[in-house]
């Protein structure tokens, strides 16, 4: 018992430092279920940091990878002092990470409200409708391709039962470009897809799903009602739909099924062991005077062979590559990031040091 209130204070200490979390519903929630509980007497100095810390309520969640507040909720759900019928807006089957399932450029408000947002390529329009919080909004973000972006969309979509309307607005990119996802995702509503995966009617490059089931894609234009608004780039304009939509809403569907193809997932870890590439190793600089990245390449046995200069990390990348300076995938990754940093380093006027972490 001890212990777990050691955690609730813990989390509530975190959640009171983080401003981002003071605005949250999430944290108003907690706040108001432990000032009620008989754990307030145990708690009382962090309780009474925490409801000072409070301001007024912005968004009922803000969707953030790490959830302080929730896992207050679950210590008390674990210790039998959470009431009937509290939980967290973005729990998901008892798994508060489980929506959305697809990363993407989005920001996520509230599981169980019905309207979901796309604003095309008009990424400042996100920020602008998530900051005004309207209550009937699950999530809004941006899209810009007509294949991996809309397999996306539609998964996320799927994954929340609750999402039954989706508002199409912002600027979709150029004709010239010819990626399309605005009218690409407008055709997929109206005809779906073939049997090769691609969007009936879609006129962009290549607006073919390849890694959606039929079943979902079928589901998707079952759950969703679309709402093209495609142009509207005013947030309250957007707003003022959400809640008209919002009052409509006709419950959460009874089905979610499985979104994407199979695919293999592997937990990523760190290498057991160094072993140096037989091509030889690579010292990096940043040479602020001449603006210039500098690779030097080295043998293992420590002799200077080549310098390699470039203004971009990419040119200077493919150079020791077309060179054959380097052999091994894990080094070529290494340099990789290194270089970035360097040429990050020479654009913004700080100073670089290989391998030593970023400050700030």
């Amino acid at each position: 018992m001890e212990q777990r209130i050691g955690q609730i204070v813990q989390a509530m200490e975190t959640a009171t430092a983080a401003d981002k979390c003071h605005s949250c519903g999430c944290f108003h929630d907690a706040v108001a279920v432990l000032v009620a509980s008989d754990l307030v007497a145990p708690l009382a100095k962090p309780l009474t940091a925490a409801r000072r810390a409070l301001r007024p309520r912005e968004a009922d969640c803000k969707g953030c990878a790490t959830c302080w507040p929730a896992d207050i909720l679950n210590v008390m759900a674990e210790l039998g002092h959470l009431p009937a019928g509290v939980g967290c807006g973005m729990v998901v089957e008892g798994h508060r990470d489980a929506w959305p399932r697809r990363p993407g450029d989005y920001r996520v408000l509230r599981h169980p409200a019905p309207v979901a947002v796309c604003t095309l390529h008009s990424r400042p329009l996100v920020d602008a409708i998530a900051a005004l919080a309207p209550p009937g909004l699950a999530i809004v973000g941006s899209l810009q391709t007509e294949n991996l972006g809309i397999e996306h969309l539609v998964e996320n979509v799927v994954a929340n039962p609750h999402i039954r309307f989706l508002v199409v607005c912002g600027a979709d990119t150029k004709t010239r470009v010819g990626h399309l996802p605005g009218q690409s995702l407008l055709a997929l509503a109206r005809g779906g897809i073939d049997g090769g995966g691609r969007i009936r009617g879609a006129r962009g490059v290549r607006p073919v799903l390849q890694n959606l089931t039929h079943l979902a894609v079928d589901h998707f234009r079952d759950q969703i009602q679309v709402v093209d608004r495609r142009g509207l780039a005013a947030a309250d304009g957007v707003v003022e739909m959400i809640r008209e939509l919002a009052s409509h809403d006709p419950g959460p569907v009874a089905v979610v099924p499985p979104a994407r193809n199979d695919a293999h997932v592997i937990r990523a870890e760190p290498p057991a062991e160094v072993i140096l590439d037989p091509a030889g190793y690579v010292v990096i600089y940043a040479d602020r005077i001449r603006r210039l990245l500098v690779a030097e390449h080295y043998h293992n046995d420590g002799a200077l062979r080549t310098v390699v200069e470039g203004d971009s990390a990419v040119a200077v990348m493919a150079t020791l590559l077309r060179e054959r300076l380097v052999s091994r995938l894990d080094h070529s990754a290494y340099l990789s990031r290194e270089l970035t940093r360097a040429e990050h380093a020479l654009r913004d006027g700080h100073d670089y040091i290989q391998d030593r972490a970023p400050s700030g």
